[in-house]
């Protein structure tokens, strides 16, 4: 059974940082590339940020460039987002998924979401 546990979310003051993680099993990380969406109340689902499977490239949303940083560590099937100089329009809840590289792989796989309040 694939899991993906994302943590770290939380309330942080504007300009503040959050770390957030997703915990990923049951699958081959290697043959999924990760990303992070978020979500804020009455918007659609967006992409923040990418990472392939060797973590050799990243790919980030033009609102987050500068500020954002997605890394993965494959030794411990976790993905991370590193958020720095966060604004109250970063508020929403932050879902992690796995979107397979390999083309017998048709499934992608999405976390539960972590909720991030920036307060202003």
């Amino acid at each position: 059974q694939v899991q993906l546990v994302e943590s770290g979310g939380g309330l942080v003051q504007a300009g503040g940082s959050l770390r957030l993680s997703c915990a990923a099993s049951g699958l081959t990380y290697s043959n999924y590339d990760m990303g992070w969406f978020r979500q804020a109340p009455g918007k659609e689902r967006e992409s923040v940020a990418r990472i392939s499977w060797s973590g050799g490239r990243t790919s980030y949303a033009d609102s987050v460039k500068g500020r954002f940083t997605i890394i993965r560590d494959n030794a411990k099937n976790t993905v991370y987002l590193q958020m720095n100089s966060l604004k109250p329009e970063d508020t929403g809840v932050y879902y992690c998924a796995a979107v397979p590289v390999v083309n017998s792989i048709k499934v992608s796989y999405w976390g539960q979401g972590t909720q991030v309040t920036v307060s202003s």
